[in-house]
């Protein structure tokens, strides 16, 4: 059974860099995993993907400023999140698909297994 535990999560000013872990028990590591976000009154959208060669891709609003990698043993996946506005502020969810390749659409609809979320508010 895959469990998905996310943390990190927590408050910065606008400017400010957060890094936020996802930690896996299951099989996950050969699957593309991502992140995805969800603020208030909005639906949740995808933030970035990484498939089992290590590709990325990214949402428009975040390229340049996150990072989205995995560690050597495969078992947590990171978000580095440089230069946060306020518009960053969200639940943070970290997921994973039963696929190798990330589909060309990071949406909900693709994603299997899910985290709990992290909270992440950056102040201005």
């Amino acid at each position: 059974q895959v469990h998905l535990v996310e943390s990190g999560g927590g408050s910065v000013q606008a400017g400010g860099s957060l890094r936020l872990s996802c930690t896996a028990s299951g099989y996950t590591y050969g699957y593309c995993r991502g992140w995805f976000r969800q603020a208030p009154g909005k639906e949740r959208e995808g933030v970035a993907q990484i498939d089992s060669d290590g590709g990325t891709s990214y949402a428009g609003s975040v390229k340049g400023r996150f990072t989205i990698a995995k560690d050597n043993a495969l078992t947590t996946l990171y978000l580095q999140m440089n230069s946060l506005k306020p518009d960053d502020t969200a639940m943070y969810y970290c997921a994973s698909t039963r696929a190798v390749l990330c589909p060309a659409r990071m949406t909900e609809r693709n994603y299997y297994y899910w985290g709990q979320g992290t909270q992440v508010t950056v102040s201005s």
